[in-house]
């Protein structure tokens, strides 16, 4: 049985208004043992798609290699455009050494509540993936309910948006986002949207990527 744990913590500080929510990164993250193109922080797999996608929606000319400067890049964008990053998921042990969220087992959850309670300025929190066994909706959910929470929905449509309440010494309404998940895996789900589909039919050359692009920069941009 292998112990996936996550290797970076959660990257956040005081002005961040939006929070990049997902589960895992590879096993190979937590291993060190990293390929050429991969990045060294988070969603850093050179398979990933969600620097690519800011990428294209920021103009920022990243760089996609193991070195310093590649991650100072991504930090000082997060930063500019007060965007975090706090991955629900803190360990899960896995049987299949792969990058899976169904193979995840015996899941520890990071405290998010615990999180946006310290940082005030939250607003939206950015899922990425939705609310699939495993996804990070579907463990957030089961988070909120132990804290006496509940998602009320904002819109059903792709991508579905929903909204709670954080009580406490300052009492905010948080809206959150299911994001088509910016990996390969996801490819067969857009390829199923009415809505990719109307487009691909008056624009053959529109890719699933695109498609990501056109749907992140609403939530990414606002």
């Amino acid at each position: 049985m292998f112990l996936h744990t996550h290797p970076y913590k959660p990257f956040l500080f005081d002005d961040a208004t939006k929070l990049i929510v997902g589960t895992l990164p590879p096993p190979r993250f937590t291993t060190r043992d990293l390929r050429e193109r991969d990045v060294d922080f988070c969603y850093g797999s050179r398979d990933g798609q969600l620097w690519p996608i800011l990428n294209q929606i920021f103009g920022l000319n990243l760089k996609y290699e193991t070195t310093s400067e590649a991650v100072k890049q991504r930090m000082d964008f997060l930063i500019e455009q007060k965007i975090g990053i706090c991955d629900i998921v803190q360990s899960a042990q896995r049987i299949k050494v792969d990058a899976s969220d169904l193979g995840m087992k015996n899941v520890t959850l990071r405290n998010l509540i615990a999180y946006l309670h310290k940082y005030s300025k939250v607003e939206w929190l950015l899922f990425t993936g939705g609310n699939s066994k495993n996804g990070p909706e579907y463990f957030f959910r089961k988070h909120i309910k132990e804290h006496g929470l509940r998602l009320e929905p904002i819109s059903e449509e792709i991508p579905r948006v929903h909204e709670f309440t954080l009580s406490g010494n300052l009492k905010r309404t948080i809206r959150t986002v299911s994001l088509t998940a910016p990996s390969g895996s996801a490819n067969r789900a857009i390829g199923s949207f009415v809505s990719y589909k109307k487009i691909k039919a008056l624009n053959p050359d529109y890719t699933t990527l695109q498609f990501r692009v056109d749907q992140y920069r609403t939530f990414f941009k606002n």
